[in-house]
């Protein structure tokens, strides 16, 4: 499972409905992966991406193994990616990776003989975080399609907003794109989703907030700069605080892949906008469906 892009929309919402079968699982258990190791690999720093994976695999009764960063490893000792694919593999059925380099859930999957699963790679994508946001919007609204949904913040270097509009051009939505002129979507990117759905792109946000279903609001990826005064340019390009929020929809909401820093003010979280801790269980049953569908436990 390297991109959101090799799922159809019939895939992606079959899916989004097991997710909804394991509702009750992730209160009560079950013992349908019991036996079955899950190897989380996080060459990157991450909590709920890593966590929920882990949390998702001990519901179902399986077991995990694995690394949250890449000293404690013989990454440090010049092993390259492709051993240590080969040589986890023996451990376990299946194999979650985050790494830093584009192309590296593409390489580990070619090297492996296990299933691989793409979480975040590089600036390039990050697909399980969008299936948890199409769930999290199905969940919240009640449907996908007929919704205008706005992406906001760093849509150049923010691998969730790679995937997610992917996966909305799929869907009958109109995608508003917010960004300073600095992190405008990845022209790739753009150039894939513009013919299926609608696209309005600016840099305004007030000029178009009175329209959106959905504000999916980024931080901007300081990490990914490799001039940092290019980041001084745009840091805090957006703040959403209440007054931000003056001529929304009353039934609009707010998500965010987390974490944040300054984009969403703390005000926000008690309105009924805010969607973003809800999106952090989402992750869970989610990942529960996924690892389910991969090994086979359902089908």
């Amino acid at each position: 499972m390297v991109s959101i892009k090799d799922f159809t929309r019939e895939e992606l919402d079959y899916i989004l409905d097991v997710a909804e079968a394991m509702e009750p699982l992730y209160e009560k258990g079950s013992d349908l992966l019991r036996g079955k190791v899950l190897a989380l690999l996080f060459f990157e720093p991450s909590t709920r991406t890593r966590l929920s994976f882990e949390v998702a695999m001990k519901k179902l009764g399986g077991a995990t193994i694995g690394f949250a960063g890449r000293e404690a490893t013989s990454v440090m000792k010049g092993e390259n990616l492709a051993d240590t694919i080969r040589v986890v593999e023996n451990y376990a059925d299946v194999i979650v990776l985050r790494h830093p380099m584009e192309g590296s859930a593409r390489l580990a999957a070619e090297f492996s003989s296990k299933p691989v699963i793409n979480a975040g790679s590089g600036a390039e994508e990050h697909p399980t975080q969008a299936m948890l946001d199409l769930y999290t919007i199905r969940r919240e609204k009640g449907r996908i399609d007929d919704l205008n949904i706005a992406l906001m913040g760093d849509l150049r270097y923010g691998r969730t907003v790679h995937s997610l509009a992917y996966a909305l051009s799929m869907y009958d939505v109109r995608l508003y794109l917010i960004s300073p002129p600095l992190l405008r979507m990845r022209r790739e990117v753009l150039e894939e989703i513009k013919d299926k759905v609608p696209v309005v792109e600016t840099s305004d946000l007030a000029s178009v907030l009175p329209e959106l279903d959905v504000l999916y609001v980024t931080r901007i990826q300081k990490e990914r700069f490799a001039d940092p005064m290019e980041y001084e340019k745009v840091k805090g390009s957006y703040r959403i605080d209440l007054k931000a929020l003056e001529g929304a929809k009353d039934d609009l909401i707010i998500m965010h892949p987390l974490p944040r820093v300054d984009e969403i003010a703390p005000e926000v979280d008690d309105t009924p906008y805010a969607r973003y801790f809800q999106q952090v269980r989402s992750g869970v049953v989610v990942r529960m469906a996924l690892l389910a569908l991969i090994l086979g436990a359902v089908s």
